[in-house]
């Protein structure tokens, strides 16, 4: 699961990249912006579930679950956020940095270990 944090976090970095090349900072921090709402989710519920793995005090698909809703719910808060926080928001880049942060963690399933 943490492979796909590194991939995710790769992503946006590339996606900043690209964007600052094409528009400047304006779409470099959009695409930021977008990347890190949906990474910092993702690791938070990473390590929810590697911590919840040594413990085993519930259900793990009722953890599974329930980490899920509230990553979903964070990371549409941390984009909602990141609209009202950055007015100056360059949507296309803002689009492709969540793409791109959102896709690549099925990069970790193709990688072998």
């Amino acid at each position: 699961m943490i492979k796909a944090i590194y991939f995710q976090f790769g992503a946006t970095w590339l996606a900043c990249l690209m964007a600052g090349l094409l528009v400047g900072t304006r779409g470099a921090l959009s695409a930021g912006l977008a990347g890190l709402a949906c990474l910092l989710p993702n690791l938070w519920f990473a390590l929810r579930l590697k911590a919840a793995a040594k413990a085993q005090r519930s259900s793990p698909v009722a953890r599974f679950f329930v980490g899920e809703c509230i990553k979903v719910a964070a990371s549409a808060g941390l984009l909602v956020i990141a609209v009202k926080a950055y007015p100056n928001m360059h949507w296309p880049s803002f689009l492709v940095g969540m793409l791109m942060a959102l896709q690549a963690s099925f990069l970790a399933f193709w990688k072998k270990p």
